[in-house]
């Protein structure tokens, strides 16, 4: 849980991070939704959950360059993810949101390594 985790580090942590990164991210609506183990129970669920903080509380997100990508093919790909970056554009976030060809499989990643390292060299640059 990854990207899941990235993007729940940086709610929990505003400001902190002069980048956020999820590539791939899982993310859900319910915990119903997730796979057994993610989550202790329904109440761990929504003390994580990051697409309820984009909509009603995306302050950690905004003022933060924030890179989301999945591939087209993700088994994640139709869950809350277009959600979660809809809700972040219309609360004025940075969002750079990618959809490319492509699984949740270390070979998509790989294929992107240029791109995940242009945004975060560049965001680190104008870091303060």
């Amino acid at each position: 849980m990854g990207g899941f985790g990235s993007l729940d580090i940086a709610r929990l942590n505003p400001g902190r991070f002069c980048a956020i990164g999820a590539h791939s991210p899982a993310i859900w609506h319910t915990g119903s939704e997730t796979a057994p183990g993610a989550f202790d129970d329904s109440a761990d669920f929504e003390r994580h959950d990051v697409l309820e903080a984009a909509t009603s509380s995306p302050g950690p997100y905004l003022g933060t360059p924030l890179w989301v990508d999945a591939g087209d093919q993700d088994p994640f790909r139709h869950t809350g993810l277009d959600e979660f970056a809809d809700e972040l554009r219309n609360h004025g976030a940075r969002i750079a949101f990618h959809i490319w060809p492509g699984t949740h499989r270390g070979d998509y990643w790989r294929r992107h390594y240029d791109e995940y390292l242009h945004f975060y060299s560049r965001a680190l640059a104008r870091c303060h």
